[in-house]
């Protein structure tokens, strides 16, 4: 027996959704390059309904108490006093999504002794610091390309939301008025624009892909350089480092997970290199931008709109600068948790369950950290190292609640 405890976000503020929107997903039985999407022995939700929040609880119940496993289902993960950090004890497996994600600093997996498991139930472990699990042995693991489609979706939309200003002409209507000229002093077409993207992985790529059709020269950074069938296909322009292709982009995406190698790489000295009155997008991860010098860029004007749905912590507190400065599009992290990505995510979530439990190889794509060092998609993607310092700021959100 086994106690695995899994931390959710919050229901809706209405309550559990009765019904939904649409009726159904569209199907999918492969990702682009040709990886099968989850293949759980079998599962106990109805795909298209809200399987990420506490009530939905990934769909994981009836399966875990089968077995004769205790599940504990929590959205109260920061603080001492906190129901993760009082469960976490004696756990054996913890489940977080990057959405709400529960930190696993050194000193909480030092606290639990029995903890041999740490699952993402999306993409990104960065709220788990490798090596502390790398030194206890643990097993890190996530749901690769999971919902990497669904944050390229967002990252388009999140360009053309900022070049075109959408939202103040939305609010525009909101508050009644007919304001072309405010609309459109700060509207432009991206065709044309210099577009790159920092990585060029599962979702960079993707990006790419998505705004070739609109006429941008595309550009990437990424320190695995991609092969030249898709440099051509794409008419892609490789950069040997950041700074090297931010100077030339009037939009930079980031798409790189946050380790210590890219936490604040967009700092005042990467931001005063960028083309006055660009825009970035991030939809990694809060930390890998500076948060403060983010602000200053937007208010000097050298950044003409900032957009992304990653903070740090998250959630984030209720004075982050990020909420209130000027020219942004900002968003909680939704970019993943679709209610498409969600079937994808909790499937996932079950096969690796199902592998640990059985004692059956969990797959080199959803390792991360395995047997006292970096595995898998973690070897290509992460360093070792800590991310997670600062992330008890968290609790400041539910303080001021």
């Amino acid at each position: 027996m086994a106690k695995v405890v899994c931390v959710l976000y919050d229901d809706p503020i209405d309550g559990y959704p009765k019904s939904y929107a649409r009726d159904d997903l569209p199907k999918i039985d492969h990702y682009p390059g040709g990886q099968t999407l989850p293949t759980p022995k079998a599962i106990d939700f109805v795909p298209g309904t809200l399987l990420g929040s506490v009530s939905g609880e990934l769909g994981l119940r009836k399966y875990l108490e089968s077995q004769g496993h205790i599940f504990v289902v929590t959205s109260d993960k920061d603080g001492p006093d906190s129901v993760f950090e009082r469960e976490l004890v004696d756990a054996d497996v913890v489940i977080s999504q990057p959405f709400w994600p529960a930190y696993l600093t050194a000193e909480r997996i030092a606290k639990a002794k029995n903890l041999k498991l740490a699952l993402t139930a999306g993409i990104g472990s960065d709220h788990v610091d490798l090596q502390a699990a790398i030194d206890r042995g643990m097993t890190v693991a996530e749901v690769t390309f999971c919902n990497s489609i669904s944050v390229a979706e967002h990252v388009v939309m999140m360009i053309l939301g900022l070049v075109r200003n959408y939202i103040p002409s939305y609010e525009w209507v909101v508050k009644g008025g007919w304001n072309i000229a405010d609309c459109v002093s700060r509207s432009y077409d991206v065709e044309g624009m210099h577009v790159g993207t920092v990585a060029a992985g599962r979702i960079g790529l993707a990006v790419l892909r998505r705004l070739k059709p609109f006429d941008m020269h595309l550009h990437y950074y990424d320190r695995h350089r991609l092969p030249e069938a898709i440099e051509k296909e794409l008419d892609l322009t490789w950069h040997p480092n950041v700074e090297d292709m931010v100077k030339v982009c009037d939009v930079v995406t980031i798409n790189a997970p946050l380790h210590p190698e890219t936490e604040h790489l967009f700092n005042n000295a990467l931001l005063s290199k960028m083309k006055r009155g660009a825009y970035l997008v991030n939809t990694a991860r809060g930390k890998i931008c500076d948060r403060d010098a983010v602000v200053r860029a937007l208010e000097s004007g050298q950044l003409a709109g900032y957009a992304g749905d990653v903070w740090f912590p998250q959630p984030a507190p209720k004075d982050h600068p990020w909420r209130t400065m000027p020219h942004h599009g900002m968003t909680p992290h939704i970019s993943g948790t679709s209610l498409s990505a969600q079937a994808r995510y909790a499937a996932g979530t079950r096969e690796i369950l199902e592998c640990f439990f059985e004692g059956r190889s969990i797959r080199d794509e959803y390792l991360i950290v395995e047997g006292g060092k970096l595995a898998g998609t973690g070897a290509h993607s992460y360093s070792a190292g800590d991310a997670t310092g600062g992330s008890e700021e968290a609790a400041k959100f539910k303080k001021a609640g």
